[in-house]
């Protein structure tokens, strides 16, 4: 039993501070990944626009 608590002191502060910053990171990855597909979407419209001009 003592070994368990050894093992959670030792690791868990590591697994606490890696799961607050995964959480706070989590937003900033959902808006890059918007604002890849918002890219795509306009390059893709823009590509529309350009051929019916043509």
């Amino acid at each position: 039993m003592e070994q368990w608590i050894s093992f959670i002191s030792d690791v868990g502060f590591p697994i606490i501070v890696t799961l607050y910053l995964l959480h706070r990171i989590e937003a900033k990855l959902e808006a890059v990944i918007q604002s890849i597909h918002g890219l795509t979407e306009h390059r893709k419209a823009e590509a529309g626009v350009q051929v019916r001009q043509a």
